[in-house]
């Protein structure tokens, strides 16, 4: 049972805010007594810092998963954004941007979590790149890295609609991938802007 309201709350706190919605509306919804809550989360909060860890495990497993498929670095990264675009579509207002008007703390966890686990995956994407040329040698990894992560979360953070968050995102894509691209990355890259899905 505490995996089932978990999974739901997650979903209706991705949905409707964090903030709005209350235990009362996930008993609701699940047709249970809000006493039944309470047996595994002895208040909102609680619920909301297990859930945010929901979420961050599903999106890396997912990432996992298409690092797995071993896309050419420059896909990779664009298969990761379709990805985010479908997760997050049918949501108004940015999950981490209300994360962190409503909850800094939980949100600070979280982006402390995040940091190291973005870290590894923008260092494994620069290094793939590198090998296959697509991106140019002598690239400053730590600095490259951390633009890269500091745009995104900045974005995310301080962008309180969804949409346009998700806008904001693929010129940060299109930006930190001119960057360090190679002409035959560039070329990749010019392919991928192609797509309609992104």
């Amino acid at each position: 049972m505490k995996e089932k309201i978990l999974a739901r709350a997650s979903e209706m706190f991705l949905k409707l805010g964090f903030k709005s919605i209350t235990m009362d509306d996930i008993a609701g919804d699940m047709c249970i007594s809000k006493k039944t809550i309470y047996k595994y989360f002895c208040n909102k909060e609680v619920l909301v810092e297990e859930a945010t860890e929901m979420i961050h495990n599903q999106i890396h497993e997912i990432i996992d998963k298409i690092v797995a498929l071993d896309y050419n670095a420059i896909a990779e990264n664009f298969e990761i954004r379709i990805m985010f675009k479908e997760m997050f579509k049918s949501y108004d207002t940015s999950p981490v941007y209300q994360l962190k008007k409503h909850y800094p703390e939980i949100h600070a966890k979280v982006m402390t979590r995040e940091l190291d686990e973005c870290n590894k995956c923008f260092r494994q994407n620069l290094e793939k790149g590198i090998q296959q040329g697509l991106y140019r040698e002598g690239i400053d990894m730590e600095t490259a890295v951390k633009f890269y992560y500091t745009l995104i979360f900045s974005i995310n953070e301080n962008t309180v609609s969804e949409k346009e968050a998700q806008r904001l995102e693929l010129h940060a894509l299109e930006y930190h991938t001119r960057a360090i691209a190679t002409p035959k990355g560039v070329e990749e890259l010019e392919k991928q802007l192609l797509n309609p899905n992104i």
